[in-house]
């Protein structure tokens, strides 16, 4: 990017939480972004909507059934239009300055590996992608010589607490958990929530299955595994620390024994304007961060008997290969199916170490053998969900 030019911009996942909150933050210094590409799952609407607010390039719905919806949204307008994964893929491929990848689940692996290929700056906000696929990741970053910025609010606080110091200077990853809405909760008590009550987190606006993820600390067990490839100083020296009022996101702490924190209110807008002015700062309008008024800051050791998610996710990287990525499956298919009421809150945690226990492919070696072991962990897991052999 030229001095003085505006940034240009992608955004992978434009009508989600991550999306619009990119986009607010955009709104408030609109000379200094060009919008290129933004994209949607199925919410042709939301899309043309905001491709015409930002006089986007393109807008690309995943969904084709919904392309000549889309399309008629955006007569008369410049931007093109497109639908369907593989034009997912086209629109990654367009070379943006800056690229926020929020497609939740695997179908946003394609487009975040394209943009990365592009050598320029990927901004992370899909779990799924490292914690299925972090080898082939991260190797297409290095590959690529692109810029991988995190904007997982643990990870990019990390992020910033390695700015002006290295990787081989820290003793300890410390990332932070809210400890959900049962952080005191028995076993007893957890064996009967409902979806409702599993979906009100104390403290972050969340999508529903992200809730379920941090009310069964999976959501710590995934961000664990994303650390270990963002991060590498061995697993052995990346911890959880449950830390009820989310104010401080993540620690660093090098091998003097200094150790950095990062804080700051519980509104993803903040790790998401790191990112998008790095390495620069802009001003956002986030509620500033008030200690005197929030008085106490708490932490404690999470409890894997209660919430063994963290144990097993700490062993799926453990053991490598395809286990990560079956991890992930079936969860994903475990939440869904607490959601839909076919099983009980306790039972995420059980299918997915079944899953676990019983599926062992041959270890990936690219994009389509990671997708043909998410598609035949889903099948399996479904399965048994409706064999009911939980």
């Amino acid at each position: 990017m030229t001095q003085g030019a505006a940034r240009t911009i992608s955004i992978f996942g434009a009508t989600g939480s991550v999306g619009t909150s990119t986009l607010d933050l955009i709104r408030l210094e609109r000379e200094k972004y060009h919008v290129v590409a933004l994209t949607a799952n199925s919410d042709a609407e939301g899309l043309a909507k905001l491709a015409r607010e930002f006089d986007a390039e393109v807008a690309v719905i995943a969904d084709a059934s919904r392309y000549e919806t889309l399309k008629g949204l955006l007569a008369g307008t410049r931007t093109d239009v497109a639908a369907g994964p593989e034009k997912l893929v086209d629109a990654a491929r367009l070379g943006a300055d800056w690229t926020m990848a929020a497609i939740v689940g695997c179908a946003g692996l394609p487009p975040t590996l394209a943009a990365l290929q592009s050598g320029k700056t990927v901004a992370l906000a899909n779990k799924e992608a490292l914690v299925s696929a972090g080898d082939l990741m991260m190797a297409q970053a290095r590959e690529a010589n692109a810029t991988l910025l995190p904007v997982d609010s643990e990870h990019n606080a990390i992020f910033q607490c390695l700015q002006g110091g290295r990787i081989d200077q820290v003793r300890k990853i410390t990332l932070t958990a809210s400890g959900g809405p049962f952080r005191t909760w028995s076993k007893e008590q957890m064996a009967s929530v409902t979806p409702a009550q599993a979906v009100a987190h104390p403290n972050w606006d969340m999508g529903a299955k992200i809730s379920v993820d941090s009310a069964t600390m999976m959501n710590k067990g995934l961000e664990l595994i994303e650390a270990h490839h963002l991060f590498p100083v061995g697993l052995d020296n990346i911890d959880i620390l449950v830390h009820p009022q989310s104010v401080i996101h993540s620690m660093v702490e090098y091998h003097d024994c200094s150790t950095l924190a990062q804080l700051g209110s519980p509104d993803m807008r903040i790790p998401i304007a790191s990112a998008l002015a790095w390495p620069e700062r802009m001003k956002t309008d986030c509620v500033p961060l008030d200690l005197a008024r929030i008085g106490t800051l708490d932490f404690e050791a999470p409890d894997v008997d209660r919430f063994p998610a963290i144990k097993l996710a700490r062993s799926a990287i453990e053991a490598g290969g395809a286990v990560p990525a079956i991890l992930n499956a079936a969860n994903e298919i475990a939440v869904a199916a607490f959601l839909s009421g076919r099983v009980q809150f306790l039972e995420i945690t059980k299918i997915v170490s079944r899953m676990i226990d019983g599926y062992s492919p041959p270890e990936p070696n690219d994009l389509a053998d990671i997708f043909a072991i998410d598609k035949e962990t889903r099948m399996r897991a479904t399965a048994m969900i409706e064999d009911v052999k939980v």
